[in-house]
């Protein structure tokens, strides 16, 4: 895998440290998102549809810093939005890098060779591109010409100042498991590590036609494993072997919504990254009054097809501490099985119905923001 060994190693004592200290519940990777507003509109996100106040709203540099102490995770993930249009994003990367905290800033690159100068190379920090295939599919699945060329041109610029890079690919049902292998391959040859994983079906994103099945996702990344062997090819995947094995539908994992929390302009995102259902206004209260048995595949209707890196590799990467036998029979995707019988399914028949909880926490956030103005513009007459 092409995480380093410094990473491995010190991920990896924190999660053998959470399990001698009893701790059942503990986050691996925090979700830190500074804003949503993006300078794109892909199709098959739903992180973009609110209104223009909200959009426009921003974590501050210590509110950021904040969070990164008040969660203690060894991993923070910087999503979006797109962080590269945060006037302090230098700021908050500097931050979390001073803390010794391994920052992986997502972006789509459009605004990443101009904003180079903002950062300086360490082995705490490494960008992680959006790039959904190569350039026919990746500029479909952001619905834009020319992003693929631009995106694969800051990557070079940023591995010329010595920075780390790595690409992350959400893959939909529109592409061929030899499209994805030929993008692997790019990649690798390209010397980036590479994030992989099964889109999740966001009720608001705009194309919800080609979100995976589990079904399709198992038996799609089965037939990518397969020419990857047949190739002879080491791709650089930036995965635990266990998580790969659980895509390829050998591995019969329940997801771990706590071990990615997420922090946002709303709040402490209840229960996950990749679905809002509430928000709190600390770490301890999330982790704390978050009802986590009602939520995940089986258990409730939304989480029904998720098989995404978020939710799914925090459970891999505990289970290896537990029984760490299971990594060395599975070191890499070589020996990941591609034939046979897969683990069994979850059982989706008593999972709860879906509730409709967007507009309710879009109106809360917007009456939160008119008496902001309305208290700021109180002051401001007060003051004159």
């Amino acid at each position: 895998m092409s995480v380093s060994l410094h990473q491995q190693i010190r991920v990896g004592a924190y999660v053998a440290k959470q399990t001698l200290m009893g701790r059942k519940k503990y986050p691996l990777v925090l979700f830190l998102e500074p804003l949503f507003r993006c300078n794109l509109a892909c199709p098959g996100c739903g992180k973009i549809d609110y209104p223009a106040p909200i959009l426009n709203k921003r974590l501050t540099v210590q509110e950021c810093l904040d969070a990164v102490d008040e969660c203690g995770a060894p991993v923070v993930a910087i999503p979006g939005g797109e962080p590269l249009i945060h006037k302090e994003i230098g700021e908050i990367v500097e931050g979390i890098v001073a803390r010794k905290k391994f920052v992986s800033l997502c972006t789509n690159a459009l605004l990443l060779e101009k904003k180079l100068d903002l950062f300086k190379p360490s082995p705490f920090l490494f960008f992680s591109v959006h790039l959904d295939g190569l350039e026919e599919e990746h500029d479909h699945a952001v619905d834009q010409k020319g992003t693929f060329k631009i995106a694969v041109k800051a990557i070079k610029a940023a591995q010329d100042k010595g920075f780390q890079v790595n690409v992350n690919a959400t893959i939909f049902d529109n592409m061929t498991a030899e499209q994805v292998a030929d993008y692997l391959d790019f990649a690798t040859d390209l010397g980036v590590g590479i994030s992989i994983s099964p889109g999740y079906a966001y009720e608001r994103a705009e194309d919800k036609e080609h979100f995976l099945s589990r079904e399709k996702t198992k038996n799609l990344f089965r037939d990518i494993f397969k020419i990857g062997k047949e190739r002879g090819r080491e791709w650089n995947l930036s995965h635990s072997s266990l998580f790969l094995n659980f895509l390829a539908g050998n591995e019969e994992y329940m997801c771990t919504p706590w071990g990615s929390p997420t922090r946002n302009v709303f709040g402490w995102q209840k229960p996950c990254y990749l679905l809002g259902e509430g928000y709190v206004s600390s770490f301890k209260e999330l982790m704390e009054t978050t009802d986590w048995d009602s939520y995940g595949t089986g258990k409730y209707e939304k989480c029904s097809n998720c098989m995404a890196h978020c939710g799914y590799e925090p459970t891999a990467a505990m289970d290896a501490v537990k029984n760490p036998f299971k990594m060395f029979k599975i070191p890499n995707m070589f020996k990941i099985a591609t034939e046979g019988p897969m683990a069994p399914e979850i059982d989706l028949s008593n999972a709860r119905p879906a509730e409709d909880v967007h507009e309710k926490l879009v109106d809360a956030e917007m009456s939160k923001i008119e008496a902001e103005k309305k208290a700021r513009k109180e002051r401001a007459e007060a003051a004159a």
